[in-house]
């Protein structure tokens, strides 16, 4: 296979072939995968249009590889991820109207200044079982207090994940500040996570974010800003900003953030899960991240595998 975009639609549909989500036309452009990333910076040379795409999707070049069903592609022999997405995109849809409730109360919590859902629930392709993964932004200087808050708040409403709970709760183990949003770790997984991040609450925050993080236009090329907030986005009331200042206030002094750092950053260092092999731990006044088995690195393993068993 000779052609750059025939070969940029292969990998994108193999790669998400890992993660069992087939794609419509319209998704393979707009998470088309740029498979020289890692060679070539100048990005505009190579963004493919909407009806480009489609028409290299009929290439005979493709055939070999792939197959459609009710709109979606897939790898051959894959047809049974239709009826799957078609499931998830129906457990997800739930889910998430059950947390934007959720973020109707998170709205009231002091120094939390986005709430982002990421992974499978905002891809929709969620599972009956699976917990609720989001990315919470916190004001800067506070990461700790605003941690302890939300998560305290959160088990206290029954919705925090932990030990066998997992089923629709919250899995609080990615914070970060107003002032890192920047995300760290810039590879293939990262860009396919955080161009699919679903704004929950926060949308001037959500906005910032997708500006320092434009660096994945160099692996998807179709990544846009957005600029209108999604109608399901929850908005602060009168209520909840008050609620909020007053929060802030009360848990301002510098003493209650040390004291907090101190107590929590020694429970993460005492985690075995902290220091097994392959975790992603970061634990610092940018970022509180406790991911022990991250999926990255497995999904981009059978990636590879993927392209190479189609090459021999």
């Amino acid at each position: 296979m000779s052609d750059k975009l025939d070969k940029n639609i292969l990998a994108t549909i193999i790669y998400y072939d890992g993660l069992n989500y087939p794609l419509t036309v319209f998704e393979i452009w707009k998470y088309l995968i740029r498979t020289d990333y890692y060679y070539v910076a100048d990005t505009e040379t190579n963004k493919a249009t909407l009806s480009l795409v489609s028409k290299h999707l009929q290439d005979m070049a493709l055939s070999p590889y792939i197959e459609h069903f009710n709109g979606f592609y897939f790898l051959k022999g894959r047809k049974d991820l239709v009826a799957r997405r078609i499931a998830g995109n129906k457990i997800s849809t739930s889910k998430i109207k059950r947390l934007r409730k959720i973020a109707q109360w998170i709205k009231f919590m002091p120094f939390v200044e986005m709430v982002g859902i990421t992974g499978a629930l905002a891809m929709k392709n969620a599972k009956a079982r699976s917990d609720w993964d989001l990315l919470i932004v916190i004001k800067y200087g506070k990461i700790w207090t605003g941690r302890t808050l939300l998560t305290g708040f959160l088990h206290l409403m029954g919705k925090r994940r932990h030990g066998k709970n997992i089923a629709d709760r919250v899995c609080l183990n990615f914070f970060v500040t107003d002032q890192s949003l920047e995300v760290i770790t810039k590879d293939l997984f990262s860009a396919s996570e955080y161009m699919f991040l679903f704004p929950l609450y926060g949308f001037k925050t959500y906005a910032k974010f997708q500006l320092r993080n434009k660096w994945i236009r160099n692996i998807k090329p179709s990544y846009a800003l957005g600029e209108i907030a999604p109608l399901s986005m929850v908005a602060d009331s009168v209520w909840s900003l008050l609620t909020k200042r007053i929060g802030e206030f009360l848990f301002a002094p510098v003493w209650i953030e040390n004291l907090l750092k101190k107590l929590e950053s020694g429970r993460i260092r005492k985690n075995p899960k902290t220091h097994q092999e392959g975790s992603l731990v970061y634990a610092n006044d940018d970022a509180l991240v406790f991911l022990p088995s991250p999926h990255g690195p497995q999904i981009f393993e059978k990636f590879k595998e993927k392209i190479q068993h189609l090459a021999d």
